[in-house]
Order: C-alpha cells, then structure tokens, then sequence
C-alpha cells in the first residue's frame, strides 16, 4: 500500500512538473503577461508540489499534508475562478471571500516553513500581528490597525499580496529560466563551462582558482542560485584548488566569492534581474546592458584578486590535455542556448518567449553526441529537476505577499524612506551602509531574491530622494542582498564551499568576504558615478568605464596584501 501511495505521489509530481513547462511555454509564446490563471496556476501546481515533496513523516500527518494540499487547490481555485467578480465587490467581501483568504494566507506561512524554515513562520506571524494590532506600536510605525480577516482579505485578494509582483514574476519568466538551467545541464553544457576556462587558465598562475571564477561566471548567471554554483562548479573547482596549493580555507572561499558574481551576470542574472524589470518597468533587455559591465568589473575583481594571492604563494596549475581552442572548436555549439536567449531579448522579444527558445536550442543540441541525447525519459528527468529547484523560490510567495501586503496596508512603504534618511541624516552613503545591514539582516532569514523585493520596495524610495536614478537604486539594492552568501555570521553559500573544502566554516567565511570585497564597492560606484549605470553622455560612460577599470585593478591588487611582501622583505611559504 506504502509503496503504491509512493508511485502514485511520483507521478502526480511529475504530471504536476510537465504541466508547469507546457503550460508556461504556450502561455510565453501566446501570452507573454501572466494573467491571474498563469498566477494562480503556478500557485496552486507549487504548492501541490511542495506537499508531495516535503511530506510529513507520520501517517496521519500525511492525511493532513492533502487536507493543505486540498485546501490550496480550493482557495486558490475560488480566487481565480471568482477574479473579477472579487476586485467588483472590494471593500465589501462576502464571508466566503474572507474564509478563503484566511484558508490562503495561513497555508502559505505553513508552505514557506516547510521549504525554509521557521524563520518564515516568525516573520509572516510578526507581519501579520503587526498588521493586526498596528494602532498599538510606536507613533514612528503605527497605524490603524485591522482585524485578522479584514487583512487576510487585504493579503490574498489585492494586487500588492501573495498574487502581486512576486507570483507575477514567477508566473511569466523565472519558472521557465530554472526549466531552462534544468535543460542546458541536462543537455551536458557544464562540463563544457568547464572544462574551456580550465584548457584556457589552468595552467596558468593561480590557474584552478582562475577557473574557479570563469566557470562561475559562466555557470552561474544560469543557475539562479549562488549556493548551487558552489556545490555544482565547486565540487570540481575546491578538489582542484586545493591540490594546487591553495589553502582548503582560500579554495573554500574563492568559489563563494566567484558564484555570486553569476547572480549579477547577464543574460539571466538569477531571479532579481526579472523582478526588477517588473518593478522599474524597464525593459529585460536594459537591466542586462546595465548589468553586463559592473558584472564584469566583479569577476575581474576576484580574478585579479586571486591571481596575486597565487603569485604571493607560487602556485602555478597544471596544463590541460586538450588546448582551450580544440575544446572550443568541438564544443561551441554548447554556447548555443545562451547566445538565442540574449540575442532574442535583446531583439526586444519577452524573456519567456526567449527562454523557451533557449530550452528548445538545449533539446536540438543534446543530439548532437549520444550520450547527451534529451529523449522522453531525459526530458522527464529535466522537467522533473527544474520543477523542483523552482520550489526554494516559489514557496516563499505567500509570505513575501504578506510581508509586501502589510507594509503596503499599514502605509510603511511610504514612511520608510523618511525613517532611513533621518537615521541616515541625509547622507547617501550612510543610507547605503544602512541598506546593507538590512539586506544582510533579512537575507539571514529569507532567499537572497525575496531579501532584494522586500528591500527594495520600502528602500528605493530613500535613494531616488537622494538624487540616484531609480535603475541605479535598485542595482545598490540587488547587489547589496547578496551579501548574506558570504557575509558573516550566516553566509549560506560560504560554508557550503567549507563543507566541500573540508575546511574551517568560520575561516573559509572570511575568506569568502575578502575575495568577494567588490560587492560592497559596486554599490557605492552605482550610487556616486551615474556613468556605471549607463547614466549619462558617451563620453562620461566612457570616462567612466576606463577609471573604474584601473581603479577595480588597484583596488584588488591593495586588497591582496601582494605589495606588503616587497615593502618588508618576508617571505612567505605556500
């Protein structure tokens, strides 16, 4: 019986997964804005998947798992079923409509902690009673308060809530962009991203860790996920790094350091870049151009970086069989993907529709070796795979729509910029420094993508009054929510390169941070140089581009500590 249960859960995951990529592949080429169907479809198929994936253990709790399960097909259902007819009576809901939201907004804090964690729980139970007894706080953020239901409603069943820009994105680009990741793998592109920067700098000066960042940087903007840039390219990387010379605790945090950078790397740049298209109202293919050079100027960063901290301890790698132009001449075609998606968007095509070319490309390409042939079982295994690395990000929906929901009803949004400049006293870089606590703070508790929305809608405000465009603002934003990756004392993606390396968490924390140190220069160039988001004339973009350029490169060659070594005449073993 426990066994035939087993199969028939399998293979609900699996039709639930194929009908996630079918469904959203017709709707980005027939309707590339997600409707509230896209929305609620997606909600409801995640959190059925969620309940099949992260079950509970003992059989009756089972039982409860499809009573949730049940009870968000059926919440769900009504809000998509009744749309219209819900936004007509607003102000004036039915008991009904108010059942259903409560049904809604309390099995999305039980989603998220099955995913999370309880650090969810706390939050959405703490934004809830915030918006609850808000007429009970200090005058600084109190508000009139609202009772449980009436916010419930307010939560589930307005734009700026659990269906609002978080569902929205989801639904229309960054569910088909992990599809895609989950494809190109399949398909056996990583060991080419692997495998070129090795025959090209592996040899070289400090070669495995130069890998390191390349292989990220490559990796990485596909992924969606600094920690599963670490695990995936790390588990060659670290082995590599240390077998060179590198320290276990160095070679655990040069790959930290590199993965994030991914996150910032044009064409997919994680999950934050769609958000912001949807929060600027920029097209996908400005937030790329902007991105693509300060991008860069981080990965040249750890790689200069990384090479001083080789030449300071005489590491030198080991020449690949093959050269890195036969690799290339062989494999290109693995390029292929990447190439149609950029070229797509920035041709002016929606991002799902790109990605969706994109993931037809990885099937096409897949068949040029045998081994890497995407038939019916391949496909499956894909679907299946990207299907669940979607849930870390869908999961969090429903609490992130409460967070955004109360702070909307409560009207925080709209006095939390005048808090930060008070504190900050009307100093940008203070507010800055301000915003970067805050990101790090909630980036402890919550995905690094959910840190950067919550962020971003209450502290772009207090930069754009500050005089920094509103683009701008938002890169200070998202590059600033990285930081809980490798910042202590959480930095999740830090001790995952730990573990790999077999090395001190703490030491390889610190390590992480000192390799990664441009992500914290970034944002201070995004907010005084306007020439780094493409802010400005030719000739100040121009000007720009080339300072920043030299002072990236003395910047990391100070922070290597290589110039100490001459000026005192130590010498210094590997």
């Amino acid at each position: 019986m426990y066994n035939e249960l087993k199969r028939f859960e399998q293979i609900l995951f699996d039709l639930c997964a194929i009908t996630l990529l079918l469904c959203y592949s017709y709707a980005a080429v027939i309707s590339p804005a997600a409707t509230q169907y896209h929305r609620g479809l997606y909600v409801i198929v995640t959190y059925a998947l969620v309940f099949l994936l992260y079950q509970s253990k003992s059989a009756w709790l089972r039982a409860v798992d499809y009573l949730l399960l049940i009870g968000s097909v059926v919440s769900i259902g009504y809000w998509i079923l009744n749309f219209e007819a819900i936004n007509y009576r607003t102000g004036a809901e039915t008991t009904l409509d108010m059942v259903m939201a409560i049904i809604g907004v309390v099995i999305s804090v039980e989603l998220a902690r099955r995913v999370v964690g309880n650090i969810f729980v706390i939050i959405g139970v703490t934004m809830l009673a915030y918006g609850v007894y808000g007429d009970y706080m200090p005058d600084l953020i109190s508000h009139a308060g609202a009772t449980f239901p009436e916010l419930c409603v307010s939560i589930f069943y307005k734009s700026d809530g659990i269906f609002g820009i978080m569902a929205n994105v989801l639904a229309t680009y960054i569910l088909l962009f992990v599809l895609f990741g989950a494809f190109l793998e399949k398909c056996g592109a990583q060991k080419f991203f692997i495998d070129f920067p090795l025959a090209a700098v592996g040899h070289k000066i400090g070669g495995p860790a130069k890998v390191a960042v390349i292989a990220s940087g490559l990796f990485g903007s596909i992924s969606g996920s600094a920690i599963a840039n670490v695990v995936s390219t790390g588990s060659f990387t670290i082995p590599m790094m240390k077998k060179a010379g590198f320290k276990p605790h160095t070679a655990g945090g040069i790959e930290p350091a590199a993965s994030i950078g991914g996150m910032f790397m044009p064409p997919i740049m994680g999950a934050g870049g769609f958000i912001m298209a949807e929060l600027t109202g920029e097209p996908y293919s400005r937030i790329m151009l902007v991105a693509l050079f300060p991008a860069l100027m981080y990965f040249f960063s750890v790689f200069v970086m990384v090479h001083y901290e080789a030449k300071k301890l005489n590491i030198v790698g080991e020449k690949s069989e093959r050269s890195a132009w036969q690799i290339f001449k062989k494999e290109w075609y693995f390029t292929l993907p990447l190439v149609v998606i950029t070229i797509f968007m920035l041709y002016g095509y929606s991002p799902g529709y790109a990605a969706i070319l994109g993931l037809v490309s990885c099937i096409a390409i897949s068949w040029v070796r045998k081994d890497t042939r995407i038939g019916p079982k391949q496909f499956l295994e894909a679907a299946r795979s990207g299907a669940e690395n979607s849930l870390k990000i869908g999961a969090t929906v429903g609490v992130i729509g409460i967070i955004i929901g109360v702070l909307t009803y409560s009207g925080l949004v709209l006095t939390f910029a005048d808090i930060v400049i008070e504190l900050a006293g009307g100093s940008l870089l203070m507010t800055i420094v301000l915003i970067a606590l805050a990101s790090l703070v909630l980036g402890m508790g919550v995905p690094v993508t959910a840190a950067y929305l919550i962020t971003a809608v209450v502290a772009v405000p207090a930069l754009t009054h500050l005089g920094v465009n509103v683009l701008a603002a938002h890169m200070i934003v998202y590059w600033l929510s990285q930081d809980s990756n490798i910042t202590p004392p959480v930095c999740i993606a830090a001790f995952a390169g730990a573990t790999i390396a077999e090395a001190n968490m703490w030491k390889t924390a610190f390590s992480a941070f000192k390799f990664a140190k441009f992500l914290y220069l970034g944002p201070l160039l995004f907010g005084y140089v306007p020439g780094f988001s493409l802010d400005g004339s030719t000739m100040d973009i121009v000007k720009a581009f080339i300072f920043i350029m030299f002072g990236t490169w003395l910047y990391s060659w100070i922070l290597s500590g290589i110039w100490i070594k001459p000026l005192f005449g130590k010498k210094q073993s590997a």
